[in-house]
């Protein structure tokens, strides 16, 4: 017997609980689909109010479903799971694993090693599947193939899970040696095991972070932010810190890209391109590891607030002292750089320096510490993005222009690093630029009064 609406209700919220991202949602629903469902109890309504919107709009995309059969399947999926809970516990060891299928009624079949739970099964409202290998056998079978692995590290096989619905654990290979060999290391029978054969090579993915650490040979810098060249991913940071070959490797000293130019002194400028574990993100590290989104790279006036990132000292402020300042290391003199009241420490270099949501530049160097105070240095953004083509990663998407003029027709384009004083026209009218800034999709000239005056 199916459970009733309030009894659905909380095992639904129980099943979402567990799964940490599932809300409930939508119409009333059962293990099977119902022919008359009945209708939606007042804790059920609530619940349908309290759906978040992106994950309803995140279903309907990538599974193609419509608004109410998003909401159906989540309730459907999330009782389904509560049944199944039950199941597995009133069938003790002979329970052998649950799934779902169905594009919205979530219909469950659970499996079993005897065939006298079959009616136990049906009682609940499922399918009932009789199989060999329970899940506590084949649960074990994958245990001494973790075991197995850590002596042998199987790149050639690199996948292997419990199958549920073939009752099998299934080993995944680009090599079927590889999968034989794993298996015979475990000493597992092989009537539990089915081998499939694939190209995957699956690897850990990382994100791209203003103010992490990167690593290059004996060294530390940071990443000062996050940008795109076409398809390519990486991220800018200062020219000292290394040139162009220089391998680099991320906090968690994996490998990450490699310099593709740099320049110091004169500027102090570089961009490191990452390979495919790593994805630039709009996102610089905060106080306390929070987030902090960049929406663009709007410069800001003299006087203004500024905060830097960076792997040393972590999240300081302060105020912008004077743009366009040269300043002589012993390596020799870097000219355009940003003057701040902003601490800085060794390590630190690189990193991000934001106002608001608007990025300015990385750090290249200066006096003092995060202790007695001091001064430092950043090398604008803009200039630094216009050298190398380089688009910011930005909150409001972005990304790397299309081909052709912009729509309704002009000079100006998206992705492009325009100077105070720069004309551009659109749509038949000529703008001044006021602000140095890169452009993005959204920030027109004529929707942009704080970036373009209209000539």
């Amino acid at each position: 017997m199916l459970p009733t609406p309030q009894r659905r209700v909380a095992a639904a919220c129980a099943a979402v609980a567990a799964a940490g991202a599932l809300v409930l949602a939508g119409l009333p629903g059962s293990a099977t689909a119902s022919p008359s469902p009945s209708p939606l109890s007042p804790a059920e309504s609530a619940a349908v109010d309290k759906t978040s919107p992106g994950v309803l709009k995140a279903m309907q995309r990538d599974l193609g479903l419509t608004s109410a059969q998003a909401e159906a399947r989540l309730v459907n999926e999330a009782e389904a799971g509560a049944v199944a809970g039950a199941l597995r516990n009133a069938l003790g060891r002979d329970f052998a694993g649950a799934w779902v299928h169905g594009a919205t009624s979530a219909q469950l079949t659970v499996a079993t090693t005897d065939s006298g739970d079959v009616p136990a099964i049906e009682a609940r409202g499922a399918r009932a599947a009789v199989v060999e290998h329970s899940v506590a056998q084949l649960d074990a079978a994958k245990a001494r193939l973790d075991r197995a692995a850590r002596e042998t590290a199987p790149r050639d096989a690199p996948v292997w899970y419990v199958d549920v619905r073939s009752n099998a654990v299934v080993v995944r290979a680009v090599k079927s040696g590889a999968a034989k060999s794993l298996v015979s290391a475990s000493g597992v029978d092989a009537s539990l095991i089915r081998v499939e054969r694939s190209t995957e090579r699956p690897r850990p993915l990382y994100d791209l972070v203003g103010g992490e650490a990167y690593y290059m040979g004996g060294g530390r810098c940071s990443i000062g932010f996050p940008i795109t060249k076409g398809t390519q991913q990486g991220f800018a940071t200062a020219g000292h810190c290394g040139r162009a070959g220089t391998a680099t490797s991320g906090y968690n000293q994996v490998a990450q890209g490699t310099f593709q130019a740099s320049v110091f002194p004169g500027n102090d400028m570089a961009w490191v391109a990452t390979n495919t574990q790593w994805t630039a993100t709009p996102y610089v590290k905060g106080q306390g590891g929070q987030r902090v989104g960049v929406g663009g790279s709007t410069q800001s006036p003299v006087g203004a607030s500024i905060c830097r990132s960076g792997s040393t000292t972590g999240w300081h402020c302060g105020t912008i002292s004077q743009h366009n300042t040269s300043v002589t290391y012993p390596e020799g003199t870097i000219s355009g750089v940003t003057r701040t009241t902003v601490c800085a420490e060794p390590g630190d270099s690189g990193g991000s320096y934001i106002s608001g949501s608007q990025a300015q530049g990385v750090t290249s160097g200066g006096s003092g510490n995060c202790s007695s105070g001091g001064t430092t240095y950043h090398q604008p953004i803009n200039p630094l993005l216009q050298r190398y083509g380089l688009t910011l990663k930005t909150t409001g998407g972005g990304g790397d222009p299309g081909p052709g003029d912009p729509e309704p027709g002009g000079t100006w384009a998206a992705g492009k690093v325009y100077a105070p004083g720069d004309t551009v026209t659109y749509g038949g009218s000529t703008y001044r630029c006021l602000q140095g800034h890169q452009a993005q999709p959204g920030w027109e000239p004529p929707s942009t009064p704080a970036l373009w005056q209209q000539a």
